[in-house]
């Protein structure tokens, strides 16, 4: 285990490019020399890179930060730990995380927090193993897609200026006095 360098960030790339903005490789291995930078100036991030054999085989970007943006409790946050699949089952994951719970500790937080892909089912089970349970579920979506699923669900609302309410419970008090007493 070592902290990442400058000449990693082409194999960070690679490792973590599910994870990256969708640019060009340039673009992305630019982003990780940032990433990388912004590491070694700040106490309150590593990124850690793991070794097998002399190659790279893993890596795990850490940060110190709040559980949410409103429940200010310090945590490490574990951001993408990733291990190349020819590495895998050979305890690199598993040393990852120990340096997770390490920095926890050095920078006083008392939880350690991360993410999995909702289908990969491994890192789901290996995250399980370690302890980490399900705290929250995060939705994702794009903005104009999202736009487009809003407007379609209040087509009335915005063509009759907020009157559909008015019809929907007046078309109930009418169906209410249509009912036959019992």
């Amino acid at each position: 285990m070592r902290c990442a360098d400058l000449t990693d960030a082409p194999l960070l790339a690679e490792l973590w490019g599910q994870a990256l903005r969708k640019v060009d490789r340039q673009d992305q291995v630019a982003d990780i020399e940032l990433l990388v930078k912004a590491a070694t100036t700040s106490p309150e991030q590593k990124l850690v890179v793991a070794e097998y054999d002399g190659e790279l085989a893993g890596a795990v970007f850490l940060r110190l930060t709040t559980l949410t943006a409103i429940n200010l409790e310090p945590v490490v946050e574990a951001v993408s730990p990733h291990v190349f699949n020819q590495y895998r089952r050979h305890g690199i994951g598993t040393s990852l995380m120990d340096c997770a719970v390490t920095f926890a500790e050095e920078v006083g937080a008392t939880h350690v927090v991360t993410a999995a892909a909702s289908g990969s089912r491994d890192a789901n089970r290996f995250m399980a193993r370690l302890a980490l349970g399900p705290f929250a579920v995060t939705r994702v979506a794009a903005a104009p897609v999202m736009r487009a699923k809003l407007s379609a669900q209040r087509p009335q609302l915005a063509a009759n200026g907020g009157r559909h309410l008015t019809r929907v419970l007046a078309a109930r008090r009418s169906m209410k006095r249509a009912q036959p007493l019992r």
